[in-house]
């Protein structure tokens, strides 16, 4: 079974990576493989940068990788209440080559933040609109309080709660 996991960050200190290399890691007998979006740094999408270079081949590259997978396990940065730009941008490529970005992959749709409510609103704004780009969003889970509630030298969960919770969800994910 085939895992590609990515937090929706160029940080390369990414919290939003760190939470879903740690979700795909949970299901078994899975070959897991961690995006980084640095990998596909474009320029900013438009329809005129589009017209002189045509379809970019990085986000032809990304959508090779879903294509490959079996599960998709995605965790969202919240940056000012929506998408980072980075990820958007990678997603507005991609969604230029096939409107089905996601490709009807079952997905784990996550967010986590600093704060208390975990990302929430990309969160949100993810689940109402991937279906419409070919996200299957089987199960979504948020964490608060990210350092609070993530062991990051130990990569995992710390609260228990928290972690079973989402333990849960990957035991009982159907795809």
């Amino acid at each position: 079974m085939k895992i590609i996991a990515f937090g929706a960050s160029p940080s390369k200190n990414s919290i939003n990576k760190k939470l879903a290399t740690y979700a795909a890691s949970l299901f078994e007998n899975g070959e897991v493989e961690v995006l980084d979006l640095n990998a596909y740094q474009m320029p900013i999408f438009t329809v005129d940068i589009e017209e002189y270079i045509g379809k970019h081949p990085l986000a032809q590259q990304f959508l090779d990788k879903i294509a490959g997978a079996d599960i998709l396990v995605v965790s969202m940065a919240e940056n000012n209440g929506n998408y980072s730009a980075a990820f958007k941008n990678i997603f507005d490529w991609c969604s230029r080559i096939s409107g089905k970005v996601f490709q009807e992959k079952p997905m784990l749709l996550m967010s986590t933040s600093d704060g208390k409510k975990g990302a929430a609103n990309v969160l949100g704004i993810a689940k109402n609109a991937f279906p419409y780009y070919g996200g299957n969003v089987k199960a979504s889970f948020s964490l608060p309080s990210f350092y609070s509630n993530f062991d990051v030298e130990k990569g995992d969960i710390s609260n228990p709660e928290l972690d079973n919770q989402l333990k849960a969800i990957v035991s009982s994910f159907q795809f």
